[in-house]
Parts: C-alpha cells; structure tokens; sequence
C-alpha cells in the first residue's frame, strides 16, 4: 500500500470554460493569478460544457441556464457568478422580415446552440407578442436564414455582425433579447450559471471552496485591470 503524500493528494478538479469573449475576464484572472494551474481545464461551447457537466465529466462548468433548472437535483450554483445583462445584449438577438406579432404560423429559425436564448425567444414571442412560429434549426448564416424563413434567432459573433453590419445593410428588425426581457418585467437576465455537480461538492468541499474563491478573485482581477483585458 502506497502512504506517500502524493497517494492521498486530491486529483485537481476538472473544470469548464467558455471559450467565449464574455468569459475572457474570468479566464484572464485565473492565468493571472496562476490558479489555472490548479485546475484540469476544458474549453468548449456552453451548451458542450453543460452536457459534460450533466453527465459527470466535468466537476465544476458553466451551465446554460435551462439545463441548470433541468438539473437542480444534481447542481449546484456559485453565487455571484453568471453570464447575465441588465438591459441590452448585443449578442442574442431575434432578426425579423417582419414585426414580431405578425411571426404566427412564420417560419423562424434558431441558428443557436444556446438553449436558454433559445427558450427566452420562444418565451418572449408566445407571451409577450401572442405569436406561435414554426421553429426550425440551421447554421447560423443569416443571409440563407432569409432566404427561408420571416425570422432568427442569433447569439454570439452572428448576433453582433446581424447588429452592426448584416441587419441595417438588408433593412431588417433586430430585437435585443435582454432589452425585451427588461422591458417586459423591469429586471436583469441570467443566461448561465456557474455550477459544481453536488455529489462532488459532498466528496471535495474544500475543493469546490477553493474553486470559487479563484473563480471571484479571478473576476475581481479582471474589473481592476479592464483595460487590459479588453487589449
């Protein structure tokens, strides 16, 4: 039986990443700090690192916040850490031909593999404009997407080219998911949550401690030193 000290040494927790401008600052601390040492790094797409959160691969990721709630039994969320927006977002959008309450029975296309902005557009058009498309998925290229549908739902680098170049250069509406979610119930939006599985919390709470901790002083790190950051 081996009893030297690296036999009882915890295995260094595996932990997810977005590999996401939004999640740069979190990222940029950790390395700064040199915690990302400590920590077994995958670098995936949000809904990727919810799905091996999920499953066990991951013992600590970024979850989408539709698989979060899907999950709650088996997750539990940091505090004070989420990808959010009070207001607008730039980044999840829906792009229409058309105002949005003339979308019943119009067929919409969903180029993300955001399932939270997914919901929250869904959500937004059935309760808030009364309107029940036909949704259908494809790749995110929105001069196709018009060729076959009224409307789509944008994230990410797709959103923010719709924005500022692809929507005004085509005449078409944009439609900020966080300011619609603002104007219809006055509060902030929660997209994703950062979340340990709780059967490795009950085993390594120390660990996930330790991990949080980096994770907030990671994200302190990063507020101090925006500029860089954002260089």
């Amino acid at each position: 039986m081996d009893n030297s000290p690296s036999s009882h040494r915890t295995a260094r927790p595996r932990v997810g990443h977005i590999q996401f401008l939004n999640c740069l600052p979190l990222y940029w601390g950790l390395a700064r700090t040199g915690t990302l040492l400590d920590f077994e790094l995958t670098k995936d797409t949000p809904e990727k690192l919810s799905e091996q959160l999920v499953r066990g691969e991951l013992d600590v990721a970024p979850v989408t916040l539709v698989e979060f709630l899907r999950n709650a039994d088996e997750l539990v969320a940091f505090p004070d850490l989420a990808v959010g927006c009070d207001g607008p977002v730039m980044s999840c959008v829906i792009v229409s031909q058309v105002p949005l309450d003339r979308l019943d029975g119009a067929r919409v296309a969903l180029g993300s593999t955001s399932r939270t902005s997914v919901r929250l557009a869904q959500l937004l058009l059935a309760e808030r404009h009364g309107v029940r498309p036909d949704y259908y998925t494809c790749p995110p290229d929105l001069g196709l997407m018009m060729q076959e549908a009224d409307a789509a739902v944008l994230i990410g680098d797709a959103a923010l080219r719709a924005n500022l170049i692809d929507a005004p250069r085509l005449g078409l509406e944009v439609h900020d998911l966080g300011q619609m979610w603002k104007d219809w119930t006055g509060l902030p939006f929660v997209f994703a949550v950062w979340a340990a599985r709780r059967e490795y919390l009950a085993r390594e709470p120390e660990v996930v401690r330790e991990v949080h901790k980096a994770f907030l002083a990671s994200r302190d790190l990063s507020l101090e030193e925006v500029t860089k950051v954002s260089e």
